[in-house]
Order: structure tokens, then C-alpha cells, then sequence
């Protein structure tokens, strides 16, 4: 799995071996990386950027995972973009090796990895000693057919009287979360486990950056950044990644989803950037509340000195 609790990397005198930036979606991680990247360099620590979004390891997702063009990326390393077909599937246990393996890698050539998402578990998953259950294909195939038969409601209800903390964290209408923490209650008998280990557990010495947003400010941005995507082309994105073959992961995300809806016939496109605002939106929520548990330091997304502020955060990590 990698390196265990606290455990430095190859250069045993910088305190800080791993800087994540996280927060809610259109909070501007992405441009808040990049700066403290290049903030970095100016005092001679090379940076790379490992991705934590869950979507935007998939290639052809572009407009919709609002992921950085090539162009755009300042000439800084990326890792894990593009990494995955559509017509593929994933796990949070692939991303956690292969994020640690990329991060290791950027140690080895003396640089600093900035882990940066949205994506809590994917987060979580690298930043703290998560160990994954294994999976049992009749349980799951059982489980699948009930959340196809009769949807994700009953499963959740279900899941509320066996691990509460889990059906709160993960909400009523992730299906495939909720059939993969049935699974994981029915094989060990014991609650799926949506909380964070102890601080203490921080895979290596750690900063965590935290970037946050009014809500009153971060709704309209939102329900921007879905109309934009319309503009942008997402629905001939999908139709694109359709007609290549897209697995259901994929066809599931918000935008794409709704994209896909629109091209069917079964939503207009005015039903189908609603619908899409609305998912972002309560995806942003979540995000806010999985991240308020972590022990970040936050800044203020539209603060004009965010990035120094930012800097200044990781080089005085205790």
C-alpha cells in the first residue's frame, strides 16, 4: 500500500512532505495550486500536481470535470489525467496506489507533490492509512439487482439502520456507494467507516490547504460554471463519449448525465442544465462537510493574497 503513519520521504529535512488543496468544487483549487506551484519555485522547491478528482482521471471528460488544458497548466507536472478510458471502471483502492506511486515518485526527484480534488474519499484515501475490504461478487451482483429493481432509496433506508454515519455521509442517491457499503457491513459485520482515522494517522507530514467560498457567493458560481459547460459543448462531449463507449461510472457523473438525457430526448436542455446545477450544488454541500472534518488550514477563496497566504501555511507546517 506504501508508506505507513508519519513516515518521511526521501528528504528527511523538509518538514512538510505532501501539501494537499482541497475544498468544495469551483472554489478554485485547480488556479490556487498552480500559483503556490509557481510561488515555490521562486524559492527554489519544485512542485507537481497529483490529481484527486475522480473524474478527471478519465480521458475525453473534459468539460464537464472543468479540467485544466494542457496549455493551461504553466508548464507544471500533472499526474493522473487522463489516465482511465470512459469504457472503464475504477476503485478508490487503484487510485490510492496509484497516487501514492506518483507521489513517491516526485519525492524521489526532490520536489514537493501538491495533491489537489474534490473527491473526498479519493482524498482521504491517500492522505490517511485507509485499508479497503475486499469485495464478494455474488453479495454485490445481489445487491446491484435490488438498486436496479427498485432504486437507491430503499438501499439507503436500509443502510441508515445498519451504519447511520455511513447513509448520512453518503446521501440517498449515490447508488453504487451505497451497494459497495452494504457490501462491505454484510462481509465484515462491522459499519462501512465514512469517518476520518486519527490526525495522527496522516500518511506523511502533511499540509492541508483548504479553500472555501460563501454560499451566498458560491451557488451563483456554480449554476455559471454548469451553463457554461452547456456553452462549452458537453453535450457533443457525451455524444462523443458514447459513441466510443462509456461505462457507467462515467455516464453517471453530474453533466454527463444529464448530457446524455438531453441527447435521448428524455430532457430538454433547459432540464437538463437544472437538473445539473441542482446535483452540483448538493455535491458542493457534501463536499463542504466531508472537508470541514479535516485538519486544514483555510483560505478564503477570492482573497487576493490567497496564494501567498497558502505558501506561507506550508512552510510553517509544524
Amino acid at each position: 500500500m506504501g508508506s505507513t503513519s508519519r513516515e518521511r520521504g526521501p528528504d528527511a529535512n523538509r518538514d512538510v512532505q505532501l501539501v494537499a488543496i482541497v475544498g468544495a468544487t469551483g472554489t478554485g483549487k485547480s488556479a490556487l495550486s498552480l500559483d503556490l506551484a509557481e510561488l515555490l519555485a521562486e524559492r527554489g522547491m519544485a512542485a507537481e500536481i497529483v490529481n484527486a478528482d475522480a473524474m478527471q482521471l478519465y480521458r475525453g471528460m473534459d468539460i464537464g470535470t472543468a479540467k485544466l488544458p494542457e496549455a493551461e497548466r504553466r508548464g507544471i507536472p500533472h499526474h493522473l489525467l487522463d489516465v482511465i478510458d470512459p469504457r472503464d471502471e475504477t476503485s478508490v483502492a487503484d487510485y490510492q496506489a496509484d497516487a501514492r506511486a506518483a507521489i513517491d515518485d516526485i519525492l524521489k526527484r526532490g520536489a514537493l507533490p501538491i495533491l489537489v480534488g474534490g473527491s473526498g474519499l479519493y482524498v482521504s484515501s491517500v492522505l490517511w492509512d485507509f485499508r479497503f475490504p475486499g469485495t464478494d461478487p455474488d453479495i454485490r451482483a445481489r445487491l446491484e439487482a435490488e438498486l436496479l429493481e427498485s432504486g437507491p432509496g430503499m438501499l439507503s433506508r436500509r443502510l441508515a439502520l445498519l451504519d447511520p454515519a455511513a447513509a448520512a455521509a453518503i446521501g440517498p442517491h449515490n447508488g453504487r456507494r451505497i451497494v459497495r457499503a452494504l457490501e462491505v457491513v454484510e462481509l465484515t459485520g462491522e459499519p462501512f467507516g465514512t469517518g476520518l482515522p486519527d490526525e495522527s494517522s496522516l500518511w506523511k507530514p502533511t499540509s492541508i490547504v483548504g479553500v472555501r467560498t460563501e454560499r451566498a457567493e458560491l451557488v451563483p458560481r456554480l449554476d455559471e460554471r454548469v451553463a457554461r459547460m452547456w456553452r462549452g459543448g458537453i453535450v457533443d462531449e457525451a455524444a462523443g463519449l458514447e459513441q466510443h463507449g462509456i461505462g457507467v461510472t462515467a455516464a453517471r457523473a453530474i453533466g454527463y448525465a444529464q448530457a446524455l438525457a438531453q441527447l435521448h430526448g428524455e430532457a430538454t436542455e433547459a432540464e437538463a442544465i437544472e437538473a445539473s446545477a441542482v446535483l452540483t450544488r448538493r455535491y458542493a454541500r457534501r463536499q463542504v462537510g466531508w472537508f470541514g472534518r479535516y485538519p486544514a488550514r483555510w483560505v478564503e477563496s477570492d482573497a487576493p493574497d490567497r496564494a501567498t497566504t497558502a505558501l506561507e501555511l506550508v512552510l510553517t507546517h509544524a
